[in-house]
């Protein structure tokens, strides 16, 4: 099969498109014909293994995964024995934080973070729905928030953002999102409990200093 690899960190130009063997299933995994994917700031931080730190996780020196992608969506095409919940034909997307899914094929675990797609949704339309979200929910199981809680999500636009004020609605909390003027349709679109405006500029930043400096030098 055709996958995109880097054997190096780098620029883009590490990653390559070359053939590759076909994974391998274990009897609770699945092997799906991926249809879409997607280059997201993972798959980014993990090419240029940046920042450092990044390395503490993908390899010191070099990547332990030749693969980047961690987001799909496509369709089943074999299934171990173990597996019960997905069937070959079941179109699926999902998440997978090592990565593998700049490839035709990739293999995950029925127990991974793997969903069936609803009807009438395309395979391009629910690939980049899973990184912002696997974020967000790991950071709001973090603060166990709970319903009623008051909680601010400060850049609600975002890929992160977005699907934090939806997960954090589900959940019941009363929801605060922060955005740019250009995006208030956008956030009043995910029913925020509120909506608070950023007009910060350059300017005022400028004159947020100079009002500081005269300040101090009275």
């Amino acid at each position: 099969m055709k996958a995109a690899v880097r054997s190096t960190y780098g620029a883009p130009d590490v990653v390559r498109i070359v053939d590759v063997e076909r994974p391998t299933i274990k009897n609770d995994e699945l092997l799906v014909k991926v249809h879409a994917t997607t280059v997201n700031r993972t798959d980014c931080a993990y090419r240029s293994a940046k920042p450092f730190i990044n390395r503490l996780f993908t390899g010191l020196f070099r990547p332990k995964w030749a693969i980047l992608g961690t987001e799909f969506a496509g369709e089943v095409t074999t299934v171990g024995s173990a597996v019960t919940s997905f069937a070959v034909g079941d179109r699926v997307f999902g998440f997978i934080e090592q990565g593998g899914c700049h490839a035709e094929f990739v293999s995950i675990p029925e127990s991974g973070s793997l969903a069936l797609i609803p009807s009438g949704l395309t395979y391009d339309l629910v690939a980049p729905s899973t990184e912002g979200s696997h974020y967000a929910l790991t950071s709001i199981k973090g603060a166990k928030v709970q319903a009623g809680q008051d909680v601010l999500v400060n850049g609600g636009t975002g890929g992160i953002g977005s699907a934090a004020v939806q997960l954090l609605k589900a959940v019941g909390a009363n929801v605060t999102a922060v955005c740019g003027p250009g995006h208030v349709d956008l956030v009043r679109g995910l029913r925020t409990s509120r909506r608070t405006l950023r007009r910060t500029t350059s300017s005022s930043i400028r004159s947020a200093r100079a009002r500081s400096a005269n300040a101090g030098g009275s």
